[in-house]
């Protein structure tokens, strides 16, 4: 495996799809559920029923396309997670969790497969903390993946709920990495055009869970989770100093559950590196530290970026920061020295 005299490329936030899979909605009897329509080589419709969700192309699904398009890009590794869509949490949560067994065991067999270039992150049916923490276990444990993808809220919890203490205990027990990306985002029924629920609604997502993570007292009920927030952070950064003066000054309102400042943990958690330009990288790097950044793109979305890892690269970075956000990070993300990835 590659060492540490060498420097690498690690993408961690790249989404996977299994080429195929069952009809959701005659496994489980109702509608709602994400189904590809293969319209034409190379290229599939993900529908909602009848409802058109996206365009994919084979790069989501084929990962001797995704390995071609590493080595053009120079990616050593990606590490995959499915997309948010495919959650399921509004679904009774046998039917998330057999779909999120599905998921996980297609996201470990491609890892197993090719142990050189992927990384799996599991889903888990979050709707109930302990059949997501039973299956996270068997993820870890028996399928060899390195961590999590969550949303950025469970239908109405947000994520310092205490029914999610179970889960998070799990994670802790078996150094589970945690990467939350945003979904269902809030207010998109007053957003209808100009792609506003992914342009405005995906960043106060983000914001929203690492709000809730840092003021909820989760990090102090446990203490190792290594929590990565996608998408630089969102609106957090740029909204962190409101943030800080409102929980100074409204102590009633903002430290119920913690009397550290969210700013006392920046150093606990991560972001990715999808902020989409330069100015933007410094003063995300300048607020959240060198080394909580960890290289991710989005891959194989275009609203993230769209060749995985230029901008640090064109960065006026000194070269041991930027071998920090290339691979450093993930490794201490991950929890596991980088010969052992």
């Amino acid at each position: 495996m590659e060492t540490e005299t060498r420097t690498m490329k690690i993408d961690i936030h790249t989404h996977i799809l299994p080429e195929r899979w069952p009809n959701l909605r005659e496994r489980y009897g109702y509608g709602g559920w994400i189904h590809l329509d293969h319209h034409r080589p190379g290229f599939a419709r993900m529908m909602q029923d009848e409802r058109f969700f996206r365009e994919i192309e084979a790069n989501c699904w084929s990962p001797e396309r995704r390995i071609e398009e590493c080595d053009r890009l120079g990616i050593d590794m990606q590490v995959l997670c499915t997309v948010p869509v495919m959650f399921g949490y509004w679904a009774p949560a046998a039917d998330a969790l057999d779909l999120a067994r599905l998921l996980n065991d297609h996201i470990a067999d491609v890892c197993q497969r090719y142990p050189r270039r992927f990384l799996g992150l599991a889903s888990v049916p979050l709707q109930d903390p302990a059949l997501a923490a039973e299956e996270l276990r068997r993820a870890v444990v028996d399928l060899g993946m390195v961590g999590v993808q969550i949303g950025s809220h469970i239908n109405t919890w947000n994520l310092d709920e205490d029914a999610l203490d179970p889960f998070y205990a799990a994670a802790q027990e078996v150094d589970a990495a945690i990467l939350v990306h945003p979904w269902d985002m809030m207010g998109k029924e007053r957003m209808p055009r100009h792609w506003l629920p992914w342009l405005v609604g995906m960043p106060a997502e983000t914001s929203l869970a690492m709000c809730s993570v840092l003021m909820g007292g989760v990090l102090e009920r446990f203490p190792r989770l290594r929590f990565c927030f996608a998408h630089g952070g969102g609106s957090f950064p740029g909204t962190l100093a409101r943030i800080e003066h409102g929980f100074h000054v409204r102590p009633d309102l903002c430290q119920t559950r913690t009397k550290k400042p969210p700013s006392a943990y920046l150093d606990r958690i991560f972001i990715d590196s999808i902020v989409h330009d330069l100015k933007t990288l410094d003063f995300v790097l300048d607020r959240m530290g060198e080394d909580q950044m960890l290289l991710g793109s989005d891959y194989p979305f275009p609203l993230g970026e769209l060749e995985p890892g230029t901008m640090i690269e064109a960065a006026s970075l000194k070269e041991q920061t930027k071998d920090k956000l290339r691979w450093r990070n993930a490794s201490r993300w991950l929890g596991r020295p980088l010969q052992q990835v």
